[in-house]
């Protein structure tokens, strides 16, 4: 396969790394070469998480600015704030759920519009399938599956040469037993709303 660059930003507590190594295995079962680096930032506080995980033939786990093919966002706020990363070609997959910060939070800051992160998003990349990854990730049965609800409608963009197959097996290999059963109803509901979502 050519090789692609991903990113995943998240807020701490979402998921991300479960992500990216669900991702990762999935590559693995697939015969994909794939390197991983994480950024955790100021997780335990609400903070960015960072992922870069890179598919196919590559000598670093660096993707520097501009040079994301991939973009995966949590919170939409995180997915403005990576556009540095993203170029003309990126496409973006993210959840319109938001997480505001404290600061917003306390009325000390102020938390974009959807609609305005929707558009400036929109301007600078070639694509973007945003839709509510929280209301599916409660309809599987906790928030805490958002990621893996992400992680299915990544899969379903057919951006990345990983089957639906190959990525519910690293699930099952990835998560405990008694989170299996939620976490691929969470990664079909994922993937269905990506099918869905028209190109925004």
């Amino acid at each position: 396969m050519d090789t692609k660059r991903l990113i995943i930003v998240a807020v701490g507590g979402q998921g991300n790394l479960l992500a990216s190594k669900v991702l990762g295995e999935a590559a693995l079962l697939s015969g994909i070469p794939v390197r991983m680096s994480e950024i955790h930032g100021m997780a335990q506080r609400g903070g960015v998480v960072e992922s870069s995980i890179i598919f196919g033939d590559a000598v670093s786990t660096i993707i520097s600015d501009g040079e994301a093919d991939l973009l995966v966002g949590f919170e939409p706020a995180e997915t403005l704030r990576a556009m540095g990363r993203c170029n003309a070609d990126t496409q973006v997959v993210t959840s319109l759920s938001p997480v505001p910060p404290f600061t917003a939070a306390i009325g000390r800051g102020i938390y974009p519009e959807i609609d305005e992160m929707k558009r400036l998003i929109e301007e600078r990349t070639s694509r973007l399938i945003a839709f509510d990854g929280m209301t599916l990730a409660k309809e599987a049965g906790s928030p805490m599956t958002l990621n893996i609800v992400m992680v299915g409608a990544l899969v379903q963009s057919n951006i990345l040469d990983l089957t639906r197959e190959s990525v519910e097996k690293a699930i099952q290999l990835k998560t405990r037993p008694a989170f299996v059963d939620m976490n691929l109803k969470a990664f079909s509901l994922g993937f269905d709303a990506a099918k869905a979502c028209c190109s925004i």
